[in-house]
């Protein structure tokens, strides 16, 4: 499907949405559940939290349905939503703080991790690495490069992978696209 198909299809999904159609509404909550909850994810929150923020995004989306101005733009508010959703829940986290009986058990967020966190994390850090790992050598060359800490400029990564400045980022874009797309890396999202 062209991108153009896509953001037609999404544009139709909102009015849809938005005019009470419970299918379209599953459609959405389907599509981007992932993208969801992997931001709320990338603020180390507890799973039970991550859910929170995930079905409060969702809520804040039905509350103002009326008022999105431009459907295409809907990953957009999703996301600036999802962020704020989260840094909520950690300002109100930060109000809570634990006893010193439990500072032995918190990370260094000051959060108590969930029963089997780590697990979870070191299982999808798994799964994602295999997947990168799939990827074409191109890819993969390039993703394994741009996620070093500090992230490189796309001027020494050009020149590192010999290769145009210009193509840096339709390249990355594909390789996280085809990461997105396999069925392991999907499963993580739910």
């Amino acid at each position: 499907m062209a991108d153009r198909d896509i953001a037609d299809d999404l544009v139709e999904l909102v009015l849809r949405a938005r005019a009470g159609d419970d299918g379209a509404w599953a459609l959405l909550v389907n599509r981007f559940r992932g993208l969801l909850a992997s931001i709320a994810r990338s603020y180390r929150l507890a799973n039970s939290d991550v859910d929170d923020v995930v079905q409060n995004t969702w809520l804040r989306l039905y509350e103002s349905i009326d008022r999105l101005r431009q459907p295409e733009s809907l990953p957009g508010w999703l996301t600036t939503t999802a962020r704020r959703e989260s840094m909520r829940l950690l300002r109100m986290s930060k109000r809570e703080a634990p006893s010193d009986e439990m500072a032995a058990y918190t990370d260094t967020s000051g959060r108590v991790p969930a029963p089997g966190d780590e697990l979870l994390h070191d299982e999808a850090h798994a799964v994602l690495w295999a997947a990168v790992q799939d990827l074409p050598r191109s890819h993969r060359r390039l993703l394994t490069t741009l996620m070093t800490a500090p992230s490189p400029a796309y001027v020494d990564v050009a020149r590192e992978l010999d290769m145009p400045v210009g193509s840096i980022g339709p390249t990355r874009a594909r390789g996280i696209d085809r990461l997105r797309r396999d069925p392991q890396v999907a499963a993580l999202a739910v």
